[in-house]
This record gives C-alpha cells, structure tokens and sequence, in this order.
C-alpha cells in the first residue's frame, strides 16, 4: 500500500477554509433561492400571516451574518501565516 506525503500545516488550513467557504456559499446560496422562490412562485394572500412575519424576521439576521462570515473569512484568508521574507544574500 503506497502511503501518501503528509500534508503541511499550510495545506491543511487551505483544505480547512475551502470547505468552510463552500459550506457557507452553499447555505447563502440555498436561503437566497428559497426566499426569491417563496415570494416569486407561491400565491401569497392579501394579508401577510404572522408566521410569515416572523420566519422573514428571522431570515434577514441569518442572511446577512452568513454573507458576512463569507466575507470575513474570504478577506482573512492569507492575512496570517505570512512567511517573513528571505534575507538578503551577502
């Protein structure tokens, strides 16, 4: 059985903040399409429903911390681990 090379810590938290970021794209994404499709293609009454208040109530916090937790960690995402830079030959 042919073993595989150890991955370094830089390549692990790449792996790491790939998935996290597809994860949370993913959630946006699905709660954006259920909000257009919900007011898109579902016959709404007259009268907005009390539930229906509270679930949109609910939804605009959740939408906008998910879009900025993408964001941050898009923004983060090689502000640490730099490595210092070579020093110069004599």
């Amino acid at each position: 059985m042919k073993l595989r090379p150890r991955l370094s810590n830089s390549e692990i938290k790449a792996r790491l903040i790939f998935v996290v970021g597809c994860c949370l794209s993913f959630s946006f994404v699905g709660t954006i399409f259920v909000l257009l499709f919900g007011l898109l293609f579902i016959q709404q009454p007259m009268q907005q429903s009390p539930n229906d208040a509270e679930f949109l109530k609910i939804l605009s916090p959740l939408t906008l911390t998910l879009g900025g937790a993408l964001g941050g960690l898009l923004a983060a995402n090689n502000l640490r681990d730099k490595e210092p830079p070579a020093p110069p030959a004599p």
